[in-house]
């Protein structure tokens, strides 16, 4: 017998996310985003679930089908409290991350723009590595539950693509990360195209906009330069701002901005 879930689909920089409003025990999180995730289901990249907020300061807390943090998923749900109850601000708990995360909203049209501010990375570090027969100079950007690998390109070609889909599997084998990123980045062009695993769901995506791999770059680029960076992103699907501050190479803010359709309401079967 089908199960009715009840849903919101959402277009933050074609990052396409559904949000699942119906309660579920926390088990069948995974096996229902599998099913309403995949192409002949609703079809997205990933998949949240809304929880009451256990923090008197939360407006609501989300939670990732695979228990990693995801910026654009933040921004999806910051829209829609912003359609629903007219909110110009949002306060989240949210999976990946002991740090509650603020939005501001606004309407865009019939869009909504959103800044949040990200949880800052655990660390930073520069590392030169062995990996399928070639040298890589690799960024670790690591997060509590989560590392983005950022790797500095000429060409998003298909011999580059390959071989970070590789490094990612292995990571996501010997980690035990909740996600694994790959960030490939060209800085002549502020370019990102990145790569996100999600080991508990096996789910390996190029994404066409990434929030939480843009505050990653930006972090990477305002550790670099000891200072501040500021950038509009241009990714596959289109731009993400990042503005990152970095005092004496520690992280001092950190955030992005972005703009979310809301494509879909409705029910699924699964």
């Amino acid at each position: 017998m089908s199960q009715e879930i009840d849903f919101v689909k959402f277009n933050p920089t074609q990052n396409m996310t559904i949000l699942v409003f119906t309660k579920h025990p926390a088990e069948e999180y995974i096996p229902i985003a599998s099913k309403i995730m995949s192409y002949n289901n609703v079809y997205a990249e990933q998949v949240g679930f809304i929880e009451p907020a256990g923090h008197h300061s939360a407006d609501a807390a989300l939670r990732m089908a695979g228990g990693e943090f995801c910026g654009n998923a933040c921004m999806a749900l910051a829209a829609f409290l912003a359609a629903e109850k007219g909110a110009t601000e949002v306060v989240l708990e949210v999976s990946g991350t002991d740090q509650l995360v603020r939005c501001q909203v606004k309407p865009d049209g019939d869009d909504y723009l959103c800044q949040i501010n990200m949880p800052l990375p655990k660390q930073i570090e520069q590392k030169s590595i062995h990996f399928e027969g070639n040298d890589l100079d690799i960024v670790i950007v690591r997060y509590e539950d989560s590392i983005h690998i950022v790797i500095e390109v000429d060409h998003f070609d298909r011999k580059v693509r390959e071989q970070a889909q590789l490094l990612a599997k292995l990571l996501g084998v010997t980690l035990g990360s909740q996600l694994i990123g790959v960030l490939l980045y060209k800085s002549s062009t502020e370019e990102l195209v990145p790569l996100i695993y999600v080991p508990h769901l096996d789910s390996m995506i190029w994404e066409r906009g990434c929030g939480s791999g843009t505050a990653s770059l930006g972090a990477y680029r305002a550790w670099q330069i000891k200072g501040e960076f500021e950038a509009p992103i241009r990714q596959p699907g289109g731009t993400i701002h990042v503005a990152a501050h970095c005092i004496q190479e520690k992280l001092a803010a950190l955030r992005i901005e972005g703009t979310v359709g809301i494509v879909a309401q409705g029910k699924a079967f699964i």
